[in-house]
């Protein structure tokens, strides 16, 4: 399975955090102190976003490393017969 030059995952943690920061700096320009509460919930979508994309990215590498390691006791099988 070749990989390929564009990581979708890695584009949508970076567009996602772009986002977030760009939303928090929004929130104080309008809001000034009144923007406190919205910053911290934007704060945690961010974090739930970034450990929800970690965890994509975990289980995608451990489906990629058994189905590697699958492969290669097959051919290992072929090999003894």
């Amino acid at each position: 399975m070749p990989q390929s030059a564009f990581d979708t995952l890695r584009a949508l943690a970076i567009g996602s955090q772009a986002l977030g920061l760009t939303l928090i700096i929004t929130l104080e320009t309008l809001l000034g102190d009144e923007a406190r509460p919205w910053q911290g919930g934007v704060l945690a979508v961010m974090v739930a976003s970034a450990l929800m994309i970690a965890l994509i990215r975990l289980y995608r590498n451990k489906r990629y490393q058994k189905q590697l390691a699958e492969r290669r006791r097959a051919v290992e099988e072929e090999e003894e017969r």
